[in-house]
């Protein structure tokens, strides 16, 4: 347990890149890291490094790995199941796609398409941005293996319920008409080598940073701002812990913004750290990447008005639900 401790504090939560950028402040800038501007400067500088740091090495391992997992093959694995095993692999599968919100609607097309349960798809599209292999070692690094491992869990829990209530509802029929018309590409079966894999890890670093990248500066710069600017007394006011509000009123703060979940756990982090609870802080954290509202109105061009009011009532109820929970159950991951 001690050289596991020592391996997360140093490799996860990089705590020789804290104190570099303590001395850097404190000796090099001349500003004393427990006041206001000393600490908004370390936490900015910091977080950005350590985000950035840990999204090209973990975005680059994982996709090596997603490289075994194009759109085509996870189609055809999601085609052979239906039912409940079929929304718990698609919400599964979804775990190690790298997709955001916006981006997976495409997919969502492109399966629906070819005949897969809208249940099954809907699965797919909740978990894809909501849960990501990247951002749950970045959980581990800013909160603990507990916390991480617990939002995996009841994100795909909530992708696999949420399909399977829109799949019972029946309501294929608001499915807009050119959706089941769009053309499906059958593409080769052809397994790329070491050499094109490694370069197709390394492409998706490059574009996933210049995808994020801004949204990471932006997020770590409220967080930077909640950390030390923002009045706690405000703060404790809308999302303390004991206000009932708290968790809906982070999910409808979320819902407005669209920004990758790495550039909302800066966010997160600040939040506890001010004493916001931990659920009302995910819960934020969740409404942003999987109801942003880019993502909903690019799905309101597929589906109509009815079946997208049932799926954003099902996500943002079950965001809220697990605010709730993990508010009333912090103490079990400290």
């Amino acid at each position: 347990m001690t050289i596991f401790g020592w391996l997360n504090d140093q490799l996860l939560r990089m705590q020789w890149l804290s104190d570099l950028v303590r001395q850097l402040v404190e000796q090099g800038m001349g500003l004393p890291v427990s006041g206001r501007v000393g600490g908004s400067v370390h936490f900015f500088i910091y977080d950005t490094v350590k985000i950035f740091i840990l999204l090209a090495v973990l975005i680059f391992a994982i996709s090596y790995v997603q490289s075994h997992f194009p759109p085509e093959r996870t189609r055809r694995i999601l085609g052979r199941f239906t039912g409940v095993r079929g929304n718990v692999l698609a919400a599964l599968l979804g775990t190690v796609t790298p997709f955001c919100s916006c981006s997976s609607i495409p997919l969502f097309i492109g399966f629906t398409s070819a005949g897969l349960p809208i249940g099954v798809t809907f699965s797919f599209l909740i978990s894809s941005p909501l849960v990501d292999l990247a951002s749950v070692i970045l959980l581990a690094s800013i909160f603990n293996w507990p916390i991480a491992i617990a939002y995996v869990t009841v994100g795909v829990v909530l992708a696999v319920i949420g399909g399977t209530l829109i799949s019972r509802a029946g309501m294929e029929r608001h499915i807009e008409s050119f959706v089941f018309n769009s053309p499906v590409i059958q593409l080769e079966d052809s397994e790329p080598g070491v050499r094109e894999r490694l370069l197709f890890a390394r492409d998706q670093v490059i574009d996933i940073v210049r995808r994020v990248w801004l949204y990471i500066l932006i997020g770590v710069g409220i967080g930077a701002a909640i950390h030390n600017w923002i009045p706690g007394s405000l703060i404790d006011g809308l999302l303390g812990q004991d206000k009932p509000w708290s968790v809906p009123l982070a999910t409808l703060i979320g819902i407005p913004m669209y920004a990758d979940i790495f550039g909302t756990l800066p966010i997160a982090e600040a939040l506890v750290a001010r004493g916001v609870g931990l659920g009302t802080a995910l819960a934020f954290m969740m409404s942003v990447t999987a109801l942003s509202l880019p993502s909903i109105i690019m799905l309101k061009r597929v589906v109509r008005t009815p079946l997208l009011a049932v799926f954003v009532g099902i996500v943002a109820s079950g965001i809220v639900l697990i605010g709730f929970l993990f508010n009333a159950f912090a103490g079990a991951f400290v």
